[in-house]
């Protein structure tokens, strides 16, 4: 995919856009829906990634999910956006239910092995 903003640009409007997004869930609180992958390899190892965004933790790939959008749709675009790579497999293990920063949060949870290397794309994911 071809960026025009160079990488470290990128990284910091995400930061910015983070906050900001942090602040519009705490005053509107709406309905979240979004999608984890559980990525694993040949030898039974679990992908996690860190964004350049918000806690610094590891974390599983995925992201939030468009109006209307197909749970397994949105898990296969997050990682081919996110990674590069496509998902083998994929099997639904379940929903997550929770409260995000007031607002109800959905995630489905999916599980499965990347259909090649996966490659961070340094923006969303370092």
């Amino acid at each position: 995919m071809l960026h025009l903003i160079p990488p470290p640009l990128h990284r910091l409007l995400y930061r910015l856009a983070h906050r900001a997004r942090r602040k519009w869930l705490c005053w509107f609180k709406p309905e979240l829906h979004g999608c984890a992958v559980i990525l694993r390899d040949g030898e039974g190892r679990v992908l996690l990634v860190r964004h350049p965004y918000g806690a610094d933790v590891w974390a599983l790939p995925g992201g939030g999910m468009r109006k209307g959008e197909d749970p397994l749709l949105a898990a296969h675009r997050e990682i081919g956006e996110e990674l590069g790579c496509s998902i083998e497999q994929p099997k639904l293990l379940g929903l997550l239910e929770e409260t995000f920063l007031g607002a109800r949060n959905t995630v489905h949870v999916f599980s499965g092995r990347p259909g090649s290397p996966p490659t961070p794309d340094m923006r969303e994911i370092i």
